[in-house]
């Protein structure tokens, strides 16, 4: 916790009190309300805790107004650019970018830990062939707990790590099987020989029946859609995550729990929702008449994909997904395919208009992950899981570093009561 040195005077009633201010490394002074009410007998009211700081952290630091995301202080696209999403999981668990040796000794634990105990096979086979794929990952991973016991214990520092590490390692095989299992595929098992991107696209698209060789150009844009989304601050599935952990609930129950809040489409679905909207629009010549809808107040449509509910600038994200698309739809081609005609003709109407421009509403991550996806050949249904498996790490880090606060207490959010005041029962006879 920072320290100190300003404080914040609150009037109520003719009453004053003294509330410290902590000064942040980066970002607004946060008031320390924890004794108002022991002082005063106050809550403060603040739905959806837009202005409320639920912990201190040293993890990821987002200014949407200068449209700035950091990792352990190092640029998102810094990281994009010259990084990859193993070495960025182990920034995020352990604080700085590894030497050679520290890089390759991790990489090889997270290799070797892929497969996902052979029983567990069973718990797939039990949801329906038609269920979510977020719906499998959400019982496949609480149910580790009830598999790796040796990884359970939150007060032990090394099953900490090796339940890290496990989460890491075995959600591309969850994701993957179960986008095999919901298209009536074969699961296929994981290859030590491949790296962690590569691996899971092979377990997606390959058959027992043919070779199957990972373009790298697609390895890599999928490593990017990883590092990309791999943690982004205290938002809603991440916060449910420090919410269930200061519980003192196992590592999977956690992590299924933010998967479940992931899969709501406020959160996690967004680059679901934007490719749902190019399918609306259908075809390139339909796109003016979107966009005058899109600029038209009265009009409930808007389109997805652009602009951030964070970012009041400009996504740091979207420039590298952006490269990332070019690539992969270069390679595969786009002639075939009118849902991304449509996007590449959206993007480039859309960034010459200077309605959007103005109102500094650019392509944002999700438009480019979802284009890419689509590209990949992914039905939009598996968006949101590949964006729970990217995200493991941050709720990983995040989980790690609640568990080593001093500070920590179980979350306990307070309430403005506006139901009835006691009341007598009313027997059933006199109603």
């Amino acid at each position: 916790m920072a320290e100190n040195t300003k404080t914040a005077t609150l009037t109520i009633d003719g009453q004053s009190y003294d509330l410290p201010i902590h000064s942040p490394t980066a970002g607004p002074d946060v008031i320390d309300i924890r004794k108002l009410y022991g002082q005063a007998g106050v809550f403060t009211y603040d739905p959806g805790f837009t202005s409320t700081a639920s912990c201190d952290s040293t993890i990821t630091f987002i200014d949407g107004d200068k449209g700035e995301l950091l990792h352990r202080g190092y640029p998102i696209d810094q990281l994009a650019e010259k990084s990859h999403y193993l070495e960025v999981c182990f920034l995020l668990l352990y604080g700085y970018l590894p030497k050679a040796e520290e890089l390759e000794k991790f990489e090889s634990t997270i290799t070797r830990h892929t497969m996902i105990h052979e029983q567990m096979v069973y718990f797939f086979r039990g949801f329906r062939r038609d269920a979510h794929p977020m719906a499998t990952m959400v019982g496949v991973v609480g149910a580790m707990a009830a598999f790796y016991h040796d990884s359970t214990d939150i007060s032990d520092e090394r099953q900490r790590e090796i339940a890290s590490h496990r989460l890491i390692a075995k959600m591309p095989t969850i994701a993957a099987w179960a986008y095999k299992y919901s298209i009536g595929q074969p699961f296929v098992y994981p290859r030590n020989d491949l790296d962690y991107a590569a691996n899971f696209l092979h377990m997606c698209f390959s058959v027992p029946a043919e070779e199957y060789h990972v373009n790298p150009i697609l390895a890599r844009a999928m490593d990017r859609i990883f590092t990309l989304h791999a943690d982004h601050e205290q938002n809603a599935s991440t916060s449910t995550v420090r919410l269930a952990s200061s519980s003192g609930a196992n590592p999977f129950a956690c992590i299924a729990a933010g998967i479940a809040c992931l899969w709501g489409p406020a959160h996690g679905g967004a680059n679901q929702a934007c490719l749902e909207m190019l399918k609306e629009i259908g075809s390139v010549d339909r796109i003016p008449e979107f966009i005058a809808r899109a600029k038209d107040k009265n009009d409930p449509f808007r389109l997805m994909g652009f602009g951030h509910r964070v970012y009041k600038n400009f996504d740091p994200r979207a420039k590298v997904m952006k490269q990332s698309a070019d690539e992969v739809l270069d390679l595969l081609g786009i002639e075939d395919n009118p849902i991304l005609q449509v996007a590449k003709e959206l993007e480039k109407q859309a960034l010459a208009d200077p309605y959007f421009a103005e109102k500094k509403l650019f392509p944002n991550v999700d438009f480019y992950s979802g284009v890419i996806l689509e590209a990949m050949g992914f039905p939009t249904s598996m968006f949101t899981p590949i964006f729970a498996l990217s995200r493991t790490v941050g709720w990983v880090s995040q989980w790690k570093e609640q568990l080593a606060d001093p500070q920590m207490k179980i979350g306990r959010p307070r309430q403005l009561y506006m139901g009835e005041t006691a009341r007598d029962y009313t027997d059933i006879e006199t109603r």
